[in-house]
């Protein structure tokens, strides 16, 4: 098979052993971390009632993240992904075994937020090993389908282990076999990583200095669409966020109970799938920075709606639209990070990309709960979806070239006629690597 003829398989990356049993431990991976999240979320906010509580559990996993993604990008550059990646799995299982002996004991809930803690550490350092492992386990030729493939089997999961982790709820009647079932979930996916024979190898083996710890955080200031793009995904998800309040929403203002939260909490996840799967039957974007501000502002409406909503199904609906459109901004982002990014700096930036990531997630979850806490839920989402839809417009006016952004398609690809640029056209600045081993 020719390389030409393996672009365009789109099972491509399925055909290599490494990257299936990859692909099935990070699904494995992400629905034991939903089946978590859910039990963390759920039991806290029946045990306390305060939804600052349930902003404290992001803050526990994203301060972790803060303090360690740089450190955890160059141990990703500089040792086998692999071996990154099982240390990972291993720490999360010791975290929700320590969940489960709390959640049984009815110990006090500084204990939760102690293991909530191991779990943000163990996730600095997975994200960047998980993201930069690719080029090892596929020819360079299956990349961009080996990518398209991980994204869908990330929100299939997504989609799966909010769902399972309500049911589980319903079924245990409590949340400590909830994280034993986590932990089984977390040792399954070590042994599916130990059974790949790639991402064994170090692509950085220069000295450790200030400069080339340094060296992905220049990258990314430096390269403008990713800077922008990946800052206008941060904070519009940030302050948009709703999912860390789904408890209140699903205890109190919807009134669906721990099986309801389950799919509240999947509802965007299946969105984002659908899109997933759109984008996947269609060319790329031609005008994908239109595309990404248009569908940021329709994130924000969508939170906005959701806000209101005292109706179960368009509640559903409006965190189904919430996805859809996050994943044009993902899909852009993705795009940009993974082919402008050189390998031997993959661990780097990629653990920059994370950082942006968990303050949007984990911080957003925060800041959720404090804004609920002194206005209430109501209002701190539909306040939070309108700072979205004002943060777009403030990165726009401060990077235009995210509106100029053309099409998503490597160099050559795109026709001579297209009416916009291709994407690798559009303004930046220059792309040096300081740093770089």
């Amino acid at each position: 098979m020719n390389e030409q003829d393996s672009v365009a398989d789109p099972y491509a990356a399925l055909r290599h052993r490494d990257f299936r049993w990859f692909l099935g431990a990070s699904m494995i991976a992400t629905i034991s971390g939903e089946l978590q999240a859910v039990a963390v979320g759920w039991e806290l906010y029946d045990r306390t009632g305060s939804a600052l509580d349930l902003g404290l559990v992001g803050l526990a996993q994203v301060l972790p993240v803060l303090v360690l993604a740089l450190p955890a990008g160059q141990v990703s550059d500089r040792y086998p992904r692999k071996h990154v990646f099982m240390m990972t799995l291993l720490a999360q299982v010791v975290a929700s075994l320590g969940l489960a002996a709390v959640s049984a004991a009815r110990g006090p809930v500084w204990l939760v937020y102690a293991c909530l803690v191991l779990v943000g550490s163990a996730t600095a350092f997975s994200l960047p090993a998980r993201w930069a492992i690719l080029p090892q386990l596929v020819p360079r030729a299956d990349f961009a389908n080996a990518v398209a493939w991980r994204s869908s089997g990330w929100q299939v999961a997504a989609v799966a282990g909010p769902a399972l982790g309500g049911m589980a709820l319903g079924a245990f009647g409590g949340a400590a076999r909830v994280y034993l079932l986590d932990a089984l979930g977390s040792l399954l996916a070590f042994g599916c990583v130990a059974t790949v024979r790639g991402g064994t190898r170090a692509e950085s083996t220069g000295p450790v200095t200030l400069d080339t710890l340094l060296a992905g955080v220049r990258f990314v200031r430096r390269t403008e669409l990713i800077l922008a793009t990946i800052t206008l995904d941060m904070f519009a998800v940030l302050l948009g966020g709703a999912t860390a309040l789904l408890p209140v929403f699903a205890k109190e203002i919807l009134r669906v109970g721990p099986g309801g939260l389950g799919w509240l909490r999947a509802a965007p996840a299946i969105g984002a799938a659908c899109m997933a799967l759109t984008l996947a039957h269609r060319p790329p974007f031609r005008r994908a920075g239109r595309a990404l501000v248009v569908a940021v502002i329709g994130f924000g409406l969508a939170t906005i709606v959701f806000g209101l909503s005292r109706n179960v199904g368009l509640s559903f609906v409006m965190l189904f639209l919430t996805g859809a459109l996050d994943n044009i901004s993902v899909v852009v982002r993705s795009t940009l990070v993974q082919v402008l990014t050189p390998d031997a700096m993959r661990g780097r930036v990629s653990a920059v990309n994370s950082i942006f990531i968990s303050m949007s997630n984990e911080l957003g979850g925060f800041e959720s709960g404090v804004a609920a806490r002194f206005l209430g839920a109501v209002p701190a989402v539909v306040l939070g979806g309108v700072g979205t839809i004002v943060v777009v417009l403030a990165v726009v006016a401060i990077w235009p070239s995210v509106w100029r952004l053309g099409a998503l398609a490597p160099p050559g690809t795109t026709p001579e006629h297209e009416a916009e640029p291709p994407l690798w056209a559009a303004p930046t600045r220059e792309l040096e690597v300081e740093g770089r081993p």
